[in-house]
């Protein structure tokens, strides 16, 4: 059974950081890239980032580069998102998910690459 935890939101103040975690199993980790996406109240689902772990390539939208990293624990089947110089723009839910392609086209079309979905974590941004 394909499992996708995603684990580590909170409440932060702007200018905080965060790690979200996301611990996956029933599946081989190097053939699907794992995505980090987020929605916000009465908002579209929006691509994050995303992280191939076949080549280490990694992918961001465009309003989290220079603020977020993406990585990988592979021994670990863990993908991780650091946060920082969180904005309360970044306030949402946060999901991680796996698939064939991520980052295709724009961000909040990535969803469409991605065959599995975890719950969500919320992170909230006090200003």
């Amino acid at each position: 059974e394909v499992q996708l935890q995603a684990s580590g939101g909170g409440l932060v103040q702007t200018g905080g950081s965060l790690r979200l975690s996301c611990a996956a199993s029933g599946f081989t980790f190097d053939d699907y890239e794992i995505g980090w996406f987020r929605q916000a109240p009465g908002k579209e689902r929006e691509g994050v980032s995303c992280f191939s772990s076949s080549d280490g390539s990694t992918d961001y939208v465009d309003s989290v580069k220079g603020r977020f990293t993406i990585s990988s624990d592979n021994a670990k089947n863990t993908v991780y998102l650091q946060m920082s110089s969180l904005k309360p723009e970044d306030t949402g839910v946060y999901y991680c998910a796996a698939g064939r392609v991520c980052g295709l086209g724009i961000p909040e079309a990535w969803h469409y690459g991605m065959d599995y979905w975890g719950k969500g974590t919320q992170v909230t941004v006090s200003s």
